[in-house]
């Protein structure tokens, strides 16, 4: 008899239909069936293979089928996979203390969850116990924190921003309503029409002045991507993140990176780290679990942590699978000196697309930090996003072509080029290669 691995292989197109009709997909980009990879590289179910520069949805730092992972997790499993959180366990132990070890010196307490949305909550708990009189949370335009009802009320999918509304309106009435925006960094498409290189930070002034004239009571923390990822691949001067740690300390807030599109995939293991800017709150998700599932927050010395009784509760927060996956992921990429890596790769990548901008300028703006890899396009006369049905062409004929890539931008006119880490430098080449073609088949 078959397996049961065996017969789901096997299932024909028509099973798979059928099944198909009980399915519910809440979101993402539609996509091929995909049925295995290795390294950078999957295979859909009709035999074509891709170079995946979505790491699927940036979460596989080694790449597919990555069989260390695989012998660890195997050889983790005769014990035990799933522990209540009540129960504490050796795995649990190292990696709180791994991620206390290359965290920022002042962060050093570590809580973990079951995903991105799920920890931005528990950053907000630690700020609002440590700040009992305040309700409030800052976040930036552009933002994107998750899509839960806490986290999506803090993000950009509710509001106009990309001419119409996404499905988030469903849920207005019961959208977290704590959250007040605040114009976000934009280098390249500055608000107020400044430019970087003699910016007088008005973002950031208008955070201090919202902070101080906008919000009902003191501010319980401010939620911020030093990169803003879904928002455009957008980084923040080094100068922004300094003032807004200096308004935080003024006002009394605490200072929350979310870091669960940064971690590692900027050439450091913390975002915090590569602008040398220490928030209160790290929250990490996405590749920490080198594709299990696991999130986590690292809070500061001197606050405030979760105490035993049943302030933050999750049946799987105790995933030790996923604890030893992560930890096993952090060994290799300290081995195998992989930020160097992520940081020559992306810098060859980035070069290479730029180099494109003379003869295509729909390339509007090229933004890298590591693997990190934003691509806007722009329509060449006004310099206005590209529409939205040519961004959505870019991504076919790349996937025709054989690559994957992500948008981004509340327009969808970003392109995201965010392969593993383990990316070399040939098959760097080979993504750019692909880029250049892809361009040229849509632009002419």
């Amino acid at each position: 008899m078959d397996s049961l691995l065996e017969k789901i292989d096997h299932m024909s197109a028509e099973e798979i239909a059928d099944d198909a009709r009980h399915l519910m997909v809440g979101g993402g980009t539609p996509g091929p069936t995909l049925v295995s990879g290795k390294g950078i590289r999957v295979t859909d179910i009709s035999g074509k293979t891709y170079i995946d520069c979505t790491s699927q949805s940036w979460a596989l730092y080694l790449g597919y089928a990555n069989e260390e992972i695989r012998e660890t997790v195997h050889e983790h499993m005769k014990n035990f996979s799933h522990i209540h959180q009540g129960f504490h366990t050796r795995q649990r132990y190292a990696l709180a203390g791994k991620l206390a070890d290359i965290a920022p010196k002042n962060l050093n307490r570590v809580s973990f969850t079951v995903g991105g949305g799920p920890a931005i909550e528990a950053s907000m708990k630690i700020a609002m116990k440590n700040r009992p009189t305040a309700k409030n949370f800052i976040t930036l335009w552009d933002g994107y924190h998750g899509s839960g009802l806490t986290a999506a009320g803090g993000s950009w999918t509710p509001t106009l921003a990309p001419g119409s509304y996404t499905g988030q309106v469903n849920f207005l009435p019961n959208l977290n309503d704590h959250f007040i925006r605040v114009p976000n960094f934009n280098c390249y498409r500055c608000y107020f029409g400044q430019k970087c290189e003699s910016c007088n930070l008005m973002c950031a002034e208008m955070m201090r002045l919202t902070m101080q004239k906008g919000v009902n009571g003191p501010v319980a923390g401010v939620i911020l991507e030093p990169i803003q990822a879904s928002g455009g691949q957008l980084p923040a001067p080094r100068k922004y993140l300094q003032r807004v740690r200096e308004i935080c300390d003024e006002f009394g807030a605490l200072l929350i990176y979310d870091e669960i599109q940064t971690y590692c995939r900027i050439g450091e293991f913390f975002a915090a780290t590569h602008y040398d800017v220490e928030p209160d709150v790290i929250v990490l998700g996405k590749a920490l679990g080198g594709g299990f599932p696991i999130a986590a927050i690292i809070i500061r010395d001197g606050l405030k942590g979760f105490e035993m009784n049943g302030e933050e509760l999750h049946t799987f927060a105790n995933n030790s699978v996923s604890q030893v996956a992560a930890l096993k992921q952090i060994e290799i990429i300290e081995r195998d000196n992989l930020l160097e890596n992520t940081r020559v790769v992306g810098g060859r990548i980035a070069a290479s697309i730029r180099a494109l901008q003379g003869k295509y300028p729909q390339i509007g703006d090229v933004r890298q930090v590591g693997l990190h890899i934003g691509v806007e396009l722009i329509e060449p006369d006004s310099g206005a996003p590209l529409n939205a049905e040519q961004s959505k062409k870019f991504r076919s004929i790349a996937m025709s072509r054989g690559m994957i890539v992500g948008s981004g931008g509340y327009m969808k006119n970003l392109i995201k080029v965010k392969p593993p880490l383990i990316t070399t430098p040939e098959e760097a080449d080979e993504i750019t290669a692909i880029f250049a073609d892809t361009l040229a088949e849509l632009f002419g």
